[in-house]
């Protein structure tokens, strides 16, 4: 293997070297997207690194570095989710627990979205239930109806539009 100093590293011919070798190794581990990055950041630790001996193993040595850089995203990582759940936590620390009068409310809303979905006209009712409760694609409910994409579309706009006024109009 090359014999190196840290004050004259040929840091290019490196990465030609052993670029390829270090991009497979973060693909068997990490997503395509972050495979650069990682690759990038082995470089530039290398270059800010303090090397007062001759690296023996250049290949070793890079790997190492690979590693440790994996261990730090990871690291990076599971603080930003620590993070976020936190501040999750805290976010719901105001909500109140199901009392008795948020499960009347809830229940009332419930009744209120079931009649105006038994409200709509029959074929609007048909493409909003066959797309809400039967998960059918607006090209399947086109199918199954005899009609256009676009009506189906157009039922649907109208289906949404209705409900949302019925229940704007209930409060």
């Amino acid at each position: 293997m090359m014999a190196a100093r840290r004050e004259d590293p040929d840091i290019g011919a490196w990465m030609t070297t052993y670029g390829p070798g270090l991009r497979r190794y973060f693909r068997r581990r990490v997503s395509e997207a972050d495979v650069d990055d990682l690759v990038q950041d082995v470089f530039l630790r290398l270059q800010s690194a303090r090397l007062n001996a001759a690296i023996d193993n250049v290949e070793g040595y890079l790997f190492a570095t690979a590693h440790n850089v994996l261990v730090s995203r990871y690291r990076e990582q599971a603080a930003r989710v620590t993070l976020l759940h936190e501040e999750w936590s805290d976010s719901l620390g105001g909500s109140d627990p199901l009392s008795p009068e948020r499960i009347a409310i809830g229940q009332e809303e419930y009744r209120r979205v079931v009649t105006a979905i038994c409200n709509l006209p029959p074929r609007t009712r048909e493409a909003f239930e066959l797309h809400r409760f039967d998960n059918l694609t607006y090209p399947a409910i086109a199918e199954r109806m005899g009609i256009s994409r676009e009506s189906v579309k157009d039922l649907m706009h109208r289906a949404l539009v209705r409900i949302a006024e019925e229940m704007e109009a209930g409060q």
